[in-house]
């Protein structure tokens, strides 16, 4: 079992973020007042982002970090914004694997986890909306696993089924003289100033190709996933989520043992390349079509020496996309049960 950036942090350089929907339909300089139509536009765009949001706080495929966005809006002005994802999560396979009756298959149980906490603020710049913020925080649990079916020493693949629990919080600081005359209508509406609470089923298969090179062993795997996010318990009637999301995560690892020792472990070194492909929901409410992620490390082996350790090391990543670039670093854990 293995956990990578168990607590980590990243800067990240985006285009357009999280909350400037909200404010990217706002009326132009001639109103005064936010329509109907526009509540309805806003509204809908709302619900994309507590579904984008339950699942980049809560999935354990996702990196957690310390982000910085800025873009603009189709109607004028721009913002930019904080984001902090703070998250401990892994996955892995537990126990050697057995077989499966007669058939030669073995399988192995897998098991998934992660805990996130998310606080995004945004500052807006606009002739009508210059010094406000808007504020989300998002906190999420999942939990889950499945089975790891071997169907020769180097093929695999893993069904699983995961459950994520999030709750979503959004508020609003109106500095400008514009929001100030809106703001009682902005919050009757459901606008800013709630909260909603979400269940996230995830659903993928983790298909598995691993061969060796010498000492050297290189892991190819690829796990499409499904999201379907339910909302309930709202603190107000118009906020709610009922949305479908997807994503494919490519994979390739290599991890080199070095023949070096250090306080009496072998290092070892490797990495991977990652480039996921969102859909849906998550891919309208974070505004990104695909993150690509770089990432190395460097370990101590503590295999069958520290409990169920298997190596403790740091890893780094270069992460960019179709709207972002950045970095990412953190603890690399793994276990093997």
């Amino acid at each position: 079992m293995k956990i990578r950036r168990c607590s980590s942090r990243s800067c990240l350089r985006a285009s357009v973020a999280m909350g400037s929907v909200l404010f990217g339909l706002l009326p132009g300089p001639a109103r005064c007042q936010i329509t109907p139509e526009q509540v309805n536009l806003i509204l809908n765009g709302i619900g994309n982002r507590i579904d984008a949001l339950a699942i980049l706080t809560g999935d354990f495929g996702f990196a957690g970090g310390n982000f910085r966005t800025s873009g603009k809006f189709t109607t004028g002005g721009s913002s930019n914004a904080e984001l902090l994802v703070t998250k401990l999560g892994g996955a892995g396979d537990f126990g050697d694997p057995q077989p499966v009756g007669t058939l030669d298959v073995g399988w192995q149980g897998r098991i998934q986890g992660n805990m996130g906490y998310l606080e995004a603020r945004n500052h807006l710049h606009s002739p009508q909306l210059e010094g406000d913020i808007n504020t989300y925080k998002e906190a999420a649990v999942e939990f889950g696993g499945g089975v790891r079916f071997w169907v020769s020493e180097r093929v695999s693949l893993a069904p699983t089924v995961m459950g994520i629990y999030g709750r979503t919080s959004n508020s609003y600081t109106a500095n400008s003289a514009f929001m100030q005359l809106n703001l009682p209508r902005a919050i009757e509406m459901g606008l800013v100033d709630w909260s909603v609470n979400t269940g996230t089923v995830r659903t993928a298969v983790n298909i598995q190709y691993l061969f060796n090179w010498g000492r050297t062993r290189i892991k190819l795997s690829s796990e499409p996933a499904y999201f379907r996010t339910e909302s309930f318990n709202g603190s107000h009637a118009n906020i709610n989520a009922t949305g479908d999301s997807g994503a494919i995560a490519n994979t390739i690892d290599i991890d080199i043992p070095l023949g070096i020792e250090l306080f009496g472990h072998e290092l070892r070194s490797g990495g991977d390349f990652t480039r996921t492909q969102l859909f849906g929901d998550l891919r309208a409410g974070l505004n990104v079509q695909y993150i690509n992620e770089l990432h190395g490390r460097l370990v101590l082996d503590y295999l069958n020496e520290l409990w169920k350790f298997q190596w403790i090391g740091v890893g780094a990543s270069y992460v960019w996309g179709s709207t972002l670039t950045g970095w990412t670093a953190g603890l690399d854990v793994a276990f093997r049960f």
